[in-house]
């Protein structure tokens, strides 16, 4: 009787576990069967499927192919990468520590998944190793949701389970592994293998060696705790770690496990952020005119008028400028410069715009050392010494009523006898400077004085011929000084306007050669008011001169002769002829530059001087791809005639002059330059503004110095003129250029100007022998 109670109690038993075992595959069944269905949790329709929502990061890259940056949200800095171009050892490392038998399931590993229940789940030991695969990771970094509790994340597993087989007959054993690495965050703004790349290792991924891979898949376990630039040593043990699955697997030998494990971390950490590296000004620049939005009149302030017009006009002519609102992607919508993976292709060139960036660096430092020493111990400083102090206090209280800081207290509901005494109270700071951040304690208000003592620059070098901009710098530093004076600012021009009214006379029959007086004159402004211009030096002052040494010598008075041969109105069209595009006053002072007009527009119309007569408008970019490689907008130069051939030729006999022995000779004598160059320099009232737009055969290049304020300036014309200012930025960048043979330009090149012109054949053939007499290097004056 026992063994019958017996083996009937374990029949029972053993049907009872049956029973339980069959419904509980029968509801792990029915619950696939659910997510598969999506009747539960939340399953990606197939077409998302085949087109993950990746969000990538826009590339811009230079026209060398230089990746200059990316345009990307915050913390989202993902930039796509092909198989093609991943390194074997990437995918090694990857493999051999994340799954093994990668390449032998179909997204589910059971051996993994039953070797995870029995020894993690039942016996509790930790170090068995998990199940989850390379797939299911994908689908976990695709589609699930940072889980809030155990249980939310319990109902992730089997929903990554479906979609991880999904993908896997989907996408090929490649294609998941490309995923894979391009959506992983390797944290420090380092999402994706290519960012993960250049970030840690300043390099690319078809190029990463076996350590460098063997630590960034080490990292794939927990980027933060593995972090290499917070615990060294734990990231080095766990790249080890890494280095031995890898041997493990038959991926390397052990005299290659030896050594790499020997190996430091060899991080060369690169920080991804929109103010550092190549071209910030530049890069700047494109974001903010690929999203801009289409000019609404409402939208603009009582002052902003002229923006307004610059900016529908920009609208309506050029492509790039608001690209983000124009084009649109195949579903219709418009694209996204943040997350869309476009890829720029710019006309810059990485060598040129690292020459011109060394270049201002080495100028601005030698330059705000004098400005320094000559404003050392004045109490108007870094002001003119011809302000009052009433003048200098409206500026510092305009100022601070412009800054951060008040409008933040403002807001708080702070008194304005509350603010102006914390903005004189001092307080700990960083301050800037050339040689590196100063801790220092000084007031907010004179914080704000110090920063006004550092002058400010423009840059912009373009090729005349096809309009492409091959080096941009918008100031010194832009993680301290972010408006961009080569496009946005606007700043007096003085003597670098004048090739404009020489072109009209040139045009007009006048040659090279043709005399006007050089003494004073004065114009009555029709309002009772008279003006007079004057000159800094009294040199041939009485004589007649040719048109070619007034421009040399950037002559004021033979200008305001010329001038009077014709009306201001002409000379605005004539300026309107060469792209000038802001507000343009119609007097007769106009001939010697008190017309606010920034450096781009400068150098696009010199473009003239160099290309015959025909204007090219600066080209920003060649071409943007799609993330797949589809081109999806191209730019073309556009140009305008501004005048005809023969102009051409005499303005550069004129032009070659200013440098041959006029205002900026010294680009021979200082700086020893050999070739054709034409250019000319520019100084404004006061010394407030330095300029030099030079020019080769094959290069036009601008340069724009001054203070922040145009109170801000040298006392003295030696240091403050456009030839001291500005010129030495051209000559140390041009120097650079030409030194270097892969760029390809050449000093030796020339202009293209017919043998048979005689610059004097307007005046018989004979230039007067006094225009060839010796002088010192002349200055110039507004």
């Amino acid at each position: 009787m026992a063994k019958k109670a017996i083996s009937s109690g374990t029949k029972k038993w053993v049907k009872a576990f049956w029973i339980t075992f069959v419904g509980f595959i029968f509801m792990i069944v029915m619950i696939f069967i659910a997510i598969a269905n999506g009747w539960i949790g939340y399953l990606p329709p197939i077409s998302e499927l085949q087109n993950p929502n990746n969000r990538f990061a826009s590339e811009i890259y230079s026209s060398d192919m230089k990746l200059l940056g990316s345009f990307s949200l915050s913390q989202g800095n993902r930039l796509a990468e092909s198989y093609q171009h991943l390194s074997p050892n990437i995918i090694n490392a990857l493999v051999a520590t994340e799954d093994v038998r990668f390449y032998e399931h179909s997204g589910i590993d059971g051996w993994a998944l039953a070797r995870s229940i029995i020894l993690r789940g039942i016996f509790q030991i930790k170090s068995a190793g998990g199940a989850s695969t390379l797939t299911q990771q994908l689908a976990k970094q695709l589609y699930s949701p940072p889980a809030t509790n155990i249980f939310t994340r319990a109902l992730q597993k089997p929903i990554e389970w479906v979609i991880a087989v999904k993908l896997e007959r989907l996408y090929t054993k490649e294609e998941i592994l490309n995923m894979y690495l391009n959506q992983f965050d390797f944290l420090n703004n380092a999402v994706g293998i290519k960012s993960a790349a250049h970030v840690y290792f300043n390099t690319t991924p078809d190029k990463l060696t076996i350590d460098q891979a063997a630590m960034l898949v080490g990292m794939c376990k927990n980027p933060a705790f593995f972090n290499p630039l917070r615990n060294k040593e734990r990231a080095l043990g766990r790249r080890n770690t890494v280095l031995q699955q890898m041997y493990k697997d038959n991926m390397l030998s052990r005299a290659q496990l030896e050594s790499l494990s020997a190996q430091p971390l060899g991080i060369k950490y690169e920080r991804v952020d929109h103010k550092l590296g190549e071209a910030p000004y530049f890069r700047e620049y494109l974001r903010e005119i690929m999203t801009a939005d289409k000019p609404v009149k409402s939208d603009y302030a009582s002052w902003e008028n002229q923006q307004y017009i610059d900016d529908s006009i920009a609208w309506a002519t050029n492509p790039l400028y608001g690209f983000c609102h124009k084009y649109k992607k195949p579903d219709g919508s418009y694209y996204n410069l943040y997350t869309d993976g476009l890829k720029i292709y710019t006309t810059i060139d990485s060598r040129m715009q690292h020459y011109a960036e060394e270049a201002v660096h080495e100028q601005m430092t030698s330059l705000q050392a004098k400005f320094f020493k000559e404003k050392k111990g004045r109490p108007y400083a870094p002001f003119s010494h011809m302000l009052t102090q009433k003048e200098i206090t409206d500026i510092m209280n305009r100022s601070m009523r412009l800054s951060d800081r008040y409008r933040k207290m403002k807001l708080e509901g702070y008194s304005s006898a509350e603010i102006h005494q914390a903005f004189n109270t001092k307080i700990p700071m960083q301050v800037f400077s050339y040689r590196g951040t100063i801790d220092t304690v000084m007031s907010p208000l004179d914080s704000i004085r110090y920063i006004k003592y550092f002058l400010r620059c423009g840059f912009l070098s373009m090729d005349p011929l096809n309009g492409h901009v091959k080096a941009y710098v918008g100031g010194p530093d832009f993680s301290m000084f972010q408006y961009d004076m080569a496009t946005a600012g606007r700043r007096q021009v003085g003597s670098t306007v004048k090739p404009f009214l020489y072109s009209l006379a040139m045009e007009e029959g006048f040659w090279p050669c043709s005399q006007m007086m050089n003494d004073t004159i004065t114009f009555a402004l029709g309002n009772g008011q008279f003006w007079t211009p004057r000159n800094d030096n009294n040199n041939r002052r009485g004589e007649m001169v040719s048109l070619k040494w007034g421009l040399a010598q950037s002559n004021n008075w033979v200008t305001a002769h010329l001038m009077r041969n014709f009306t201001p109105m002409a000379m605005v069209h004539m300026m309107r002829a060469f792209g000038i595009q802001g507000y343009i006053p119609p007097v007769w002072s106009l001939c010697v530059g008190p017309v606010g007009v920034s450096v781009q527009e400068m150098v696009s119309a010199y473009t003239a001087f160099a290309n015959q007569g025909i204007r090219v408008n600066p080209i920003y970019v060649t071409r943007i791809e799609d993330s797949n490689g589809n081109v999806i907008a191209s730019f073309s130069p556009r140009t305008s005639e501004v005048f005809n051939e023969l102009t051409a030729y005499k303005m550069l006999t004129m032009l070659r002059a200013v440098v041959d022995g006029g205002t900026a000779s010294r680009l021979r004598y200082q700086y020893g330059f050999k070739g054709q160059l034409g250019g000319k320099t520019g100084t404004t009232q006061n010394n407030s503004d330095g300029w030099f737009i030079g020019f080769t055969p094959s290069l036009v290049t601008g340069v724009w110095v001054g203070g922040e304020d145009r109170a801000v300036h040298f006392d003295y014309l030696s240091e403050g003129q456009g030839a001291s200012m500005a010129l030495p930025i051209w000559a140390l960048y041009m120097k650079k250029v030409f030194a270097d043979p892969s760029l390809g330009y050449s000093e030796n090149e020339t202009f293209n100007i017919p043998s048979s012109f005689d610059p004097n054949a307007g005046c018989g053939g004979v230039e007067p022998a006094s225009d060839n007499s010796q002088s010192p290097p002349p200055t110039e004056t507004y």
